[in-house]
């Protein structure tokens, strides 16, 4: 059931045409009167804004796998790899960095071109309208990417004039984060709803909210410490939560041995290809198994998800099974709570693709087991490649954002507990409405006790979405608490020692990625950031 709609086209970068070799007379030049000139065109032009968020530079790989491991959550199993992103022991250079710089940039530029042309077409004013708000709000999350991992940004609101128009210097962070703002607020008013859409691919009115919402808790916390971005925070979410148009998946549909919670059916739904936006707000879109055309750049469940390298992976699904889990987070689920053994595999598969499960103590060979490929309905199944989208925002994370900031606004109040709460009941399997001595929170935490839990059940909720990073530099914990997961691994002492090298090697300078080697060697106004 996937659309065809993020596999359309690929603009050239400015839209002035590519030139032939030798210098000899364009053939394919197109003018943004030719290419923008009917509603398919537009919606062509839109599907190229969008595929950014699939490649591997993004959220097909990279921001889950290189960029996203190294936490307090998860690390990657190979002894030998002691340089690189995952162990904060890179520099400028490092091709990740500069993959995730460059990508985000070419999808500003496509945005940038939709939203300049974007009444050439003769059609329906509405439809026009979704197209425009959907690339507002495009460039705005990638300006967001930017701006929360490499600092200030060079700005650009219109479209690049010339290949030689490379010079531009940074843009201050609270100048990106007002024209992010701008952006997704326009965008708000023009996008469709969730319910009208009935698919996630596409960026809804709720969805654009609850990014909002998550921008601003960004802003609120460090480096900005905006403490007012916190009331917006609370605004946003809670529009979310008065749609009415989401809640949270309370059951598994066809329940297994290893799916038997809602929790665990957010993640076989997206394995099976399945839409429910209700859930899931917002999705990077992955399609097929490679047989049919289509370039799918996912890895979710290959790279990351529980190892299978059984040679009979057409049918089962082959899984390196390196990224694994922290005891700091196997020891933050409670008794009961369904969603550890789901997120942390309890065995992996042999070579004859039977299940070997771990001993108890063994919670360092537990695989980051979020995604299943088990659960793949699409064959065969390609050996490193996967159709299933990637988690942008799931309805989950909106209800702790709204905890969040109602207890930074008004303190641990009723409000903030029912919506953690929600999150909680749902852990355990129980319904989420109705009060629980089990799941749910002790009355009478004060406003940093709160903080605390909440800090912990997102880890819990959210693990491998690649919210941790993020999250632990805005609370202003990231260094502490790297140092304290190295110390663990060290007390551990055992095969997985070197796990500890991500916490040994984190300092000051790593709150920020550098700004990569392509960006300097050409744009001879960036400066680069304080350490690197």
């Amino acid at each position: 059931m996937k659309r065809y709609f993020l596999y359309s086209i690929f603009l050239c970068l400015g839209l002035s045409g590519c030139k032939k070799f030798l210098g000899t007379q364009p053939t394919d030049f197109l003018t943004p009167d030719d290419y923008y000139n009917t509603e398919s065109k537009l919606m062509s032009a839109l599907a190229g804004a969008y595929q950014p968020l699939s490649s591997a530079a993004l959220y097909g790989d990279a921001m889950f796998f290189y960029l996203g491991c190294g936490t307090d959550e998860c690390f990657r199993a190979t002894a030998s790899s002691t340089s690189g992103a995952w162990v904060y022991n890179y520099d400028y250079t490092e091709p990740y960095v500069n993959g995730m710089w460059a990508t985000l940039y070419v999808g500003i530029e496509r945005a940038n071109q939709l939203i300049k042309n974007i009444d050439l077409a003769p059609m329906d004013d509405t439809k026009r309208k979704a197209i425009l708000g959907e690339a507002l709000f495009l460039r705005g999350y990638y300006y967001f990417m930017l701006v929360s991992t490499y600092g200030d940004v060079p700005l650009q609101t219109k479209p690049t004039a010339s290949p030689s128009d490379i010079t531009r210097p940074r843009t201050p962070a609270r100048e990106v984060y007002a024209q992010i703002l701008d952006d997704m607020q326009k965008a708000e008013n023009y996008v469709y709803t969730s319910t009208s859409l009935g698919y996630s691919s596409r960026v809804s009115k709720t969805a654009v909210e609850g990014v909002l919402a998550r921008v601003c808790l960004t802003m609120a916390g460090y480096p900005l410490l905006d403490n007012s971005k916190y009331a917006d925070a609370l605004k946003w979410a809670s529009k979310v939560q008065a749609s009415g148009e989401h809640y949270l998946i309370s059951a598994a549909v066809n329940p297994d041995g290893d799916n038997n919670s809602g929790y665990s059916q957010v993640f076989v739904n997206e394995m099976q290809e399945k839409y429910d936006v209700h859930e899931t707000m917002w999705e990077a879109e992955q399609k097929g198994n490679r047989t049919d055309g289509y370039t799918s750049n996912g890895r979710l469940g290959n790279d990351i998800g529980i190892g299978y390298t059984a040679p009979n992976y057409a049918d089962s699904g082959y899984c390196y099974g390196t990224v694994r889990i922290t005891e700091r987070l196997y020891k933050l689920y409670g008794k009961g709570d369904l969603r550890r053994d789901w997120n942390i595999g309890a065995f992996s598969y042999n070579a004859a693709g039977a299940r070997v499960y771990y001993a108890a103590n063994k919670i360092y060979d537990r695989c980051a087991a979020k995604w299943r490929r088990t659960y793949e309905t699409l064959t065969p199944k390609d050996k490193n490649y996967t159709g299933t989208n990637f988690p942008l925002l799931r309805y989950a994370d909106v209800l702790l954002m709204l905890a969040e900031a109602e207890n930074q606004v008004n303190g641990p109040t009723q409000t903030a507990y029912d919506a953690i709460n929600m999150v909680r009941r749902r852990g355990y399997g129980l319904p989420v409405n109705t009060p629980s001595a089990v799941a749910d929170l002790p009355a009478g935490l004060g406003q940093q006790a709160f903080l605390q839990a909440i800090q912990d059940e997102r880890a819990r909720e959210l693990c491998f979405e690649t919210f941790r990073r993020p999250d632990l530099i805005r609370w202003g914990i990231f260094i502490p608490t790297m140092k304290a997961v190295a110390a663990e691994f060290k007390a551990y002492n055992g095969t997985y020692a070197y796990g500890a090298i991500a916490g040994n090697n984190v300092s000051e300078k790593h709150l920020l990625y550098p700004i990569p080697s392509n960006e300097i060697s050409v744009n001879k106004a960036a400066v680069q950031n304080p350490g690197w």
